[in-house]
């Protein structure tokens, strides 16, 4: 579910002879006002924990391996593409043993 502020929305456009919406109308204005980001709020702030950042940082430094993506997608796309549980179930607990080892460190 996305939750947004009422600007993220569009606006609505009105149809029919003679008519223009108000962001056709901002639109052929010039406006000074519009170039002018808006000031950040100062209450508007985050912190991550040790772990996010970690995910963070691995996830940049991730190698990706297009062509064993193009041969997976392939097999999936052939039906011959077999789920290993127990590979998978493996992977899972060793890549939070070694999150949870890092972050201790």
């Amino acid at each position: 579910m996305k939750v947004g502020h009422p600007a993220d929305k569009p606006v609505p456009v009105a149809t029919g002879a003679g008519s223009t919406s108000s962001a056709q109308e901002a639109a052929k204005a010039p406006s000074s006002a519009s170039a002018i980001p808006p000031k950040a709020d100062p209450s508007a702030t985050i912190a991550l924990s040790s772990a996010a950042s970690t995910l963070l940082d691995n996830a940049a430094s991730a190698d990706f391996d297009a062509d064993k993506v193009a041969r997976i997608s392939q097999a999936i796309d052939d039906g011959t593409f077999k789920i290993n549980p127990e590979v998978i179930a493996d992977k899972l607990i060793g890549n939070a043993k070694e999150l949870l080892t890092r972050s201790v460190s």
